[in-house]
C-alpha cells in the first residue's frame, strides 16, 4: 500500500477508535480500568509508529499508551497476538528464542494483534484501557468502519 495511504487509513482507525471508545465505556468494568484514559499503538512493516492518546487523564492515557506499545511491538516482533504467542511459547510449539522477546518480556494480556488490510499490508496493533478481549475488538471494528469507507 502506498504511505500516504496506509497513513491515511491509520489516521482513520485512530479516529474511529474514538468514536467507539464512549460505547465501551457504558460497561463498569471497562469504564474501571482507565476511565476512557486509552490508547492505540500502530506499527507497519517499515518499523514507522503511529498511535494516539484518549482521554483527559494524560498520566492514566500514559501508561495506557505504554501497554498498547508493548503489545504492538510484541506483535511486530513475533507476528502472533500477544497471548496467542505465549500460549504457544509456553508449549514449546515454536522456538521463542528465534523471535528475539524474553520470556520476562512478554506483555502476556490481549490487545495486541496483526492486522491484514483488503490488500494484504499487514500491521502490528495494541490498545490498551478496556478488557484485552474489546482491546482485540475495537480496532478490528474501527478497521471494518475505515475499510468499508
Amino acid at each position: 500500500m502506498e504511505n500516504t495511504a496506509l497513513v491515511k487509513l491509520i489516521s482513520g482507525i485512530m479516529e474511529e477508535c474514538e468514536k467507539l471508545i464512549p460505547g465501551y465505556m457504558k460497561n463498569e468494568e471497562d469504564r474501571r480500568i482507565a476511565n476512557g484514559n486509552c490508547a492505540i499503538c500502530i506499527i507497519d512493516s517499515a518499523g514507522n509508529i503511529y498511535g494516539k492518546m484518549y482521554g483527559t487523564g494524560k498520566v492514566r492515557a500514559r501508561e495506557s499508551f505504554r501497554v498498547a506499545w508493548t503489545k504492538a511491538s510484541q506483535v511486530h516482533l513475533t507476528g502472533f497476538k500477544t497471548g496467542e504467542f505465549e500460549k504457544l511459547a509456553f508449549n514449546n510449539e515454536i522456538d521463542e528464542a528465534s523471535y528475539g522477546i524474553e520470556r520476562p518480556d512478554y506483555i502476556g494480556w490481549e490487545g495486541g494483534q496483526p492486522l491484514v488490510l483488503a490488500d494484504g499490508t499487514i500491521l502490528s496493533a495494541g490498545f490498551s484501557g478496556i478488557r484485552g478481549i474489546y482491546d482485540l475488538e475495537i480496532v478490528v471494528r474501527a478497521l471494518q468502519i475505515v475499510e468499508k469507507g
